[in-house]
């Protein structure tokens, strides 16, 4: 997390996580529908994760947030 996020408290953390190539491709729309599913929520930072192995390759974004 940036320096800026750990002085500011978020109270929550979304996770959106897949293997799937599919879902992989449909990630952004889907993070940026529950963002507008959910306008009270100040998003502070978010992480992005990627990890493979022989077989499969795992995408992880997480948003961490706060209410307004």
């Amino acid at each position: 997390m940036s320096g800026e996020t750990r002085n500011m408290s978020f109270t929550n953390i979304k996770v959106f996580s897949t293997t799937l190539a599919r879902d992989r491709e449909m990630m952004g729309e889907n993070i940026s529908r529950w963002i507008k599913e959910n306008p009270n929520v100040e998003i502070l930072d978010r992480v992005v994760t990627q990890s493979s192995d022989k077989e499969f390759h795992c995408l992880t974004i997480t948003l961490f947030y706060r209410f307004k």
